[in-house]
Parts: C-alpha cells; sequence; structure tokens
C-alpha cells in the first residue's frame, strides 16, 4: 500500500494554513508548480479530494479539515522519535526550535544567543516570534519545540519553568503633561492617558492586572501594534504606559526622552519557557533554563 509521504503532509499543513497556493509554497521553500504537484500526488494517494479550487481561491474540504489535523499528529510522533534520539546525544547538538514572544525578543536574545552559539556550537536554532497564543498553539502542533513566554497565561499540556521576574516600570515623556511629580499614581491619571498594546498581546493583559488598572476609563482607545510603537506614542506625549524592566537599557529607549519609575514589586509578569508535557528532551529545556537565568 502507498502511504504519503513526510513532505506531502508538511505541504498539506502548510496549506491548511495559509489557504494559498503561492504563499504556502514560499513557506516550504519550493516553486508553486512543484508544490501543487506534491499536493495532487497525496489526493491521488489518498483517494479524496482535500481543497476545492477555483482561480481566485482555496477552499480545503471536510475530509481535507480531518487529514489535516492526523497529519498534524502524524508529524508531531515523528518529531518526537527525533527528540528520543536525540536524547542520547550530546545536549544542544541538534536543531531546537524556539518561540519567542515580541515582548521578551528584542530585550533577551541579543544577550544569550551570542553565548549560548558560543557554548554549543553544534546547536541549530531556529527562532520563531509571534504572540503567546499563536507561538502555544504552534507548540502543541509540533511546529516548535520549547517557547519562551510570561505568565500568567492559561495553558494546558504543557511543563512550565519559570525563569525571573519582570517588574513593570512607570514610563512617560520627560515633564509629560500627564504627570505629576507629586501624585503619581493611576487614581490620579487623566481620563484616556494609558496607552498600552492592541488586544492579542499578553503585556497588555499582564499590564492591567500587575500595575492594578481597574477603571478602563484611564486607558486610551488608541492602542499600539508593538513595544516600538508604544515607545514612540510615549515619546510624542500621547499618554504614560508600562514597559517591563528588560526594556529598561535597550536600544528602543535610547535618543528619548522617556523617563521611567519602578513601580511596586508586585506589579511583575514572571518570565519562563514551557514545553509539551511528557517531552523527550524536557532535561534538555530545564538546561536551558538554567542557562538563561545564568546569562540574562
Amino acid at each position: 500500500m502507498k502511504l504519503p509521504t513526510v513532505k506531502q503532509l508538511r505541504y498539506l499543513i502548510e496549506l491548511e494554513k495559509h489557504g494559498h497556493f503561492g504563499k504556502a509554497a514560499e513557506a516550504c521553500f519550493v516553486s508553486q508548480s512543484a508544490f501543487s504537484v506534491a499536493i495532487r500526488e497525496l489526493e491521488s494517494t489518498l483517494g479524496t479530494q482535500l481543497f476545492d479550487r477555483t482561480n481566485k481561491s482555496v477552499t480545503i474540504t471536510a475530509m481535507g479539515q480531518e487529514i489535516v489535523v492526523q497529519a498534524r499528529l502524524v508529524i508531531r510522533d515523528l518529531e518526537a522519535l527525533m527528540d528520543m534520539a536525540q536524547v542520547n546525544s550530546e545536549p544542544f547538538s541538534g536543531k531546537l526550535r524556539l518561540g519567542i514572544i515580541p515582548t521578551i525578543s528584542p530585550f533577551l536574545l541579543p544577550k544569550i544567543l551570542p553565548k549560548l552559539r558560543s557554548h554549543f556550537p553544534q546547536l541549530q536554532l531556529f527562532l520563531q516570534e509571534d504572540t503567546t497564543q499563536r507561538v502555544y498553539e504552534r507548540l502543541m502542533s509540533g511546529e516548535l519545540d520549547v517557547v519562551l513566554i510570561a505568565f500568567p497565561y492559561e495553558l494546558r499540556n504543557v511543563e512550565k519553568m519559570k525563569l525571573f521576574n519582570d517588574q513593570f516600570l512607570l514610563a512617560y515623556k520627560a515633564g509629560s503633561q500627564f504627570i505629576d511629580k507629586q501624585k503619581i499614581t493611576i487614581d490620579h491619571l487623566q481620563s484616556e492617558s494609558i496607552l498600552l498594546l492592541e488586544d492579542g498581546h499578553c503585556l497588555r493583559d499582564h499590564a492591567l492586572s500587575a500595575c492594578k488598572i481597574r477603571n478602563m476609563n484611564k486607558v486610551s482607545h488608541f492602542a499600539a501594534s508593538s513595544l516600538l510603537t508604544l515607545i514612540e506614542m510615549v515619546e510624542a506625549d500621547l499618554g504614560i504606559t508600562y514597559l517591563p524592566e528588560m526594556a529598561k537599557d535597550s536600544p528602543m529607549l535610547k535618543n528619548t526622552n522617556i523617563k521611567t519609575q519602578a513601580m511596586p514589586k508586585s506589579s511583575r509578569r514572571e518570565i519562563g519557557l514551557i514545553w509539551r508535557q511528557g517531552s523527550a528532551r524536557g532535561d534538555e529545556f530545564k538546561m536551558l533554563g538554567e542557562f538563561i537565568k545564568k546569562n540574562r
């Protein structure tokens, strides 16, 4: 009996994700024609149509949806097989796919990556930056091995390793119209004066919770799509914000007129690693966590 190839299953997963042959082929680093041939061969092998095609769109069929779910499980099991083999080899001597959120990566990676590569020259490190929900989904689908995120965040079927606390800082432009240095409390802030990231970024939720922002009238209806945009909005004195302490000495704040002030110790988020429960590489990921704690 002829079986689908691993390559075909990976192509299927990418096509379902992108919903476009050209974009999916690009993600797989192959030509669109070669990609299309592989999908047709997969449909022939399975004896069913996986996608409805028109000149303008690609729509996955009901059977195609079910097969994609199984394909993800097959790929995940194959990668678990590789993980088992790597356990008996030297740690950090092969491929490691690390997910990380954008409110950590620009501050932590420049410090740890050079040291990680120096200590483990055989390591093949692949990075994926995205929101917490998306890197978590990719972890659980087998696309990522381990993820560096901020807690608290609701997660299931993962093992967690908390690394360190990251305090929040009040950030504002020097001489800001929104700050009274004698009364720097949330109660004394103007309406719509607090600038935050868009929904979907866990830093927004962490700031609201850790900094005890309960009066949403204080939060601006304008939200930033990235930390860089948020900092630019504060530099323009459109409001104040709360930044993680790890951002304090970063290039993002250099050559700005932004001042920071410590918040109470309870105003913090926790930085940590997560990986799939029962992963054969759990000990290796714990070593990575210790390395990050030591070299951050």
